[in-house]
């Protein structure tokens, strides 16, 4: 199903300004098609599961650590961490530093969760540098996106709902949550961000293992990671993603000449399925595949069965 496993040819770290510098990995083949893939989280870093879903005979794949993530510098659990340049529109800047460091005119870009997200947005900033979007586990980090995520999903799991919300002080647990979270997470005491970074991702976590098949990953038992990735998605839901309200939606015209292959599973919980739906309604010539069985995570073997038979279909048609 996957392509059995390898590790990157090079890496480094490239200076992106305002203090920060990124990690980034090439596999595969070094004169083969281009490909950027693009983490979720935000704030999660790269995988090396993820590079497995191309060819790489056939493709020369670049991830990188969005900023002050993985192996990116400085890291966002440092205690004095400065989030105020990560961003959004830092992170498009950044994948055109490194299409220009790699001396690249065009590539495919993949994003699964807010890698779609951004996917989507970059392309928008950047039509004529993409060939091909590749996205999974659909979203577009609106504002009812982001309430279903840390209020409407709570009906499901009331016991883990109830836990989220009474690790915040009362005068927050009816409002903003998402803001109140961030709040917790940026006091310089390690026993106030350290908790709330563990009580976020134990809320997470019961989305994420409602499928028997979904793990979490290793990284999870590292209160630095937990405090990093937590801080970032707080401080990216906090600001809406500095999106205007339906903007990917208003801007889907400058994707008109993009092929685009959208990936849903049908029973995913975190990114539900109607955001995908809308999309596909506004975009009719990007194809949606709904994998019936299943959920958010990728590891899921009909999700990743669905990725790599797109990406080999790429493969096809730019063979041709």
């Amino acid at each position: 199903m996957l392509y059995p496993d390898f590790v990157p040819f090079d890496q480094g770290l490239a200076d992106v300004g305002d203090g920060q510098k990124i990690f980034w990995m090439q596999s595969g083949n070094p004169q083969g098609v281009p490909v950027l893939i693009l983490h979720g989280g935000p704030g999660s870093g790269s995988s090396g599961g993820t590079r497995r879903y191309f060819d790489p005979q056939h493709y020369r794949i670049i991830q990188f650590d969005q900023r002050g993530c993985g192996n990116s510098l400085p890291h966002a659990s440092e205690p004095n961490a400065d989030l105020s340049t990560n961003t959004t529109w830092h992170s498009v800047a950044d994948i055109e530093r490194l299409r220009l460091m790699f001396e690249i005119e065009r590539w495919i870009v993949f994003g699964n969760s807010w890698g779609c997200t951004l996917a989507l947005v970059y392309a928008q900033a950047h039509p004529d540098r993409v060939s091909s979007l590749l996205v999974a586990g659909v979203t577009m980090t609106r504002q009812p996106e982001i309430d279903w995520l840390y209020r409407g999903l709570g009906r499901f799991f009331p016991e883990e709902w109830a836990r989220f919300q009474s690790a915040v002080p009362a005068a927050d647990r009816n409002g903003d949550l998402v803001g109140a979270y961030y709040r917790l997470l940026l006091d310089p005491d390690p026993a106030t961000h350290i908790k709330a970074a563990s009580d976020w991702h134990r809320w997470e976590a019961a989305s994420i293992l409602v499928d028997p098949r979904a793990t979490l990953s290793a990284r999870w038992s590292d209160p630095n990671y937990l405090t990093a990735r937590a801080r970032i998605i707080t401080h990216y839901f906090h600001h809406r993603a500095w999106l205007e309200d339906g903007q990917i939606l208003r801007d889907l015209h400058r994707l008109a000449a993009i092929p685009c292959t959208m990936i849903q599973g049908r029973l995913d919980l975190e990114a539900p399925v109607v955001t995908a739906w809308e999309l596909s309604r506004a975009w009719p010539a990007a194809k949606l595949i709904i994998v019936p069985t299943a959920a958010h995570s990728l590891a899921a073997s009909e999700m990743a069965a669905s990725i790599v038979q797109a990406t080999d279909a790429l493969r096809a048609n730019i063979s041709r």
